[in-house]
């Protein structure tokens, strides 16, 4: 016990990363254990959009929207999210998979769509940077169209 009170005092800031680094993969299987929406990669979230009348959700700005999306996306950017959710009461029953850039910005807005009650949400595992990876077709907008 000696050696391991002498080695933390000796390396404090070895010992802190590894109590932070241990605390946020806690944090991290906890959270993940008790979600209640689901992950897809790019290739079954195809698989969800031909099977049923999937709704995708786009939380990217609009100027990143613009530049590509998947077809028939709708684009509710995340910052104003919490008011634009009534729009999308008509798809309570319907899966819903959310998309962003990377995959990260999307979790906050399934966890909105849960806490609404929307039945099946579902998270798009990397995005639309996966999606593009994957060289699955893209929507472009004209910033002209109206």
């Amino acid at each position: 016990m000696d050696q391991y009170i002498e080695f933390i005092s000796n390396h404090y800031l070895l010992s802190l990363a590894l109590i932070v680094v241990t605390f946020l993969l806690l944090q991290d299987l906890v959270e993940s254990t008790f979600k209640k929406f689901e992950t897809l990669s790019p290739l079954l979230a195809v698989a969800k959009m031909n099977a049923a009348d999937t709704v995708i959700v786009d939380v990217r700005e609009p100027h990143d929207f613009i530049k590509g999306h998947i077809k028939s996306a709708i684009n509710l950017p995340l910052g104003k999210f919490p008011e634009k959710l009534t729009s999308l009461d008509e798809h309570k029953k319907h899966p819903l998979i959310v998309v962003c850039q990377s995959g990260t910005r999307s979790v906050p807005a399934c966890k909105a769509l849960t806490k609404a009650d929307f039945e099946q949400v579902f998270l798009m595992t990397g995005g639309m940077q996966s999606w593009e990876d994957n060289k699955f077709p893209m929507k472009i907008t004209s910033k002209n169209k109206t």
